[in-house]
C-alpha cells in the first residue's frame, strides 16, 4: 500500500500534535502534565474520526503511550523529588526534543532544496586515456631521497664559504692617513692611483679612500684634476707640518 501523508489539523504526526499542546498550555517539555495533555490529545482524536485508520494508528499508539506514562506516575513508587527514580516522561521528552530540532531545520532544508532545483551539475567525463602506474617501493624511496637532497641545498653555507669575502679585520682610517702623510714628507704631489698600488685587501682600499676624503676635508691636501691631466693628483697643502 502506498504511504499517504496525512495532516490532522496541520499536524504531521503525533509528536507534532504534542508539541502544539505543550506550547498551547505553556508548559515545559521536561515537566509535562500528562493528565492535562492526554485529555486534550484524546479530544483531538475524537474530533477526527473520519481520518484514514492506517495513518491514525500512529496517533492511537501515542495515546496508548501517554496512558502508560500516566499510569506509571500514579504508582506509589514514583516520587517526583527522588533523583534515583526514573521519570516515566523522560523518553517522551527526549523524543519531543529531537523532533523539535528536526522541525526547526525544515525551513532551511526546504530553502536548500528550492535552491538546488535551479542548479545543473555536469556529470563526470570519462577519461579517454587510461593512466597506469608501474612504480614500486624503491621508486618511492628514490623520490624521497631526491627531495631530501634538494632540501639540504637550501641550508645556509658554512662560514668557510665566506673566506676572503667577509670576516677580515678592518683597517683603521687613521693608519692610512699617517701613511699618506709620510709619503708627502718626501713628495709634494702624488697620483691618486698610486695610493692603491700596495693595497692588500678591500678593507685597506676603502680605508685609503676615506683617508683621502678626510685629508681633503681638513685642507691638508688638495685634489688636482685638469682637462689636460684627467688623472687625480694629490697635492700637499702644507708640507712643512708633515
Amino acid at each position: 500500500m502506498e504511504n499517504i501523508t496525512f495532516h490532522l489539523d496541520s499536524f504531521d504526526g503525533p509528536l507534532d500534535l504534542l508539541l502544539h499542546l505543550i506550547a498551547k498550555n505553556k508548559v515545559s517539555i521536561y515537566d509535562i502534565p500528562i493528565s492535562q495533555i492526554l485529555e486534550q490529545y484524546l479530544e483531538v482524536l475524537n474530533n477526527a474520526r473520519s481520518m484514514n485508520l492506517d495513518i491514525a494508528s500512529e496517533f492511537v499508539s501515542m495515546a496508548a503511550e501517554l496512558v502508560l506514562i500516566k499510569s506509571k506516575m500514579l504508582l506509589p513508587r514514583y516520587d517526583k523529588d527522588d533523583e534515583q527514580t526514573e521519570d516515566p516522561r523522560a523518553k517522551l521528552a527526549f523524543m519531543l526534543l529531537e523532533y523539535q530540532k528536526i522541525k526547526s531545520a525544515t525551513p532551511f532544508l526546504a530553502k536548500q532544496a528550492e535552491f538546488g532545483e535551479n542548479m545543473y551539475i555536469k556529470p563526470p567525463e570519462q577519461l579517454l586515456y587510461k593512466v597506469e602506474y608501474a612504480h614500486n617501493t624503491n621508486d618511492l624511496i628514490l623520490a624521497a631521497k631526491h627531495i631530501l637532497r634538494r632540501t639540504e641545498r637550501k641550508i645556509p653555507p658554512s662560514i668557510n664559504a665566506f673566506s676572503g669575502i667577509v670576516g677580515r679585520e678592518n683597517v683603521p682610517v687613521n693608519i692610512m692617513i699617517d701613511r699618506i702623510l709620510r709619503v708627502f714628507s718626501v713628495k709634494n704631489s702624488l697620483s691618486f692611483n698610486e695610493l692603491f698600488d700596495n693595497s692588500k685587501s678591500r678593507s685597506e682600499i676603502v680605508a685609503t679612500f676615506l683617508a683621502v676624503l678626510e685629508l681633503s676635508k681638513t685642507h691638508r691636501i688638495s685634489l688636482d684634476c685638469t682637462q689636460d691631466n684627467p688623472c687625480i693628483t694629490l697635492v700637499s697643502s702644507n708640507t712643512e707640518e708633515v
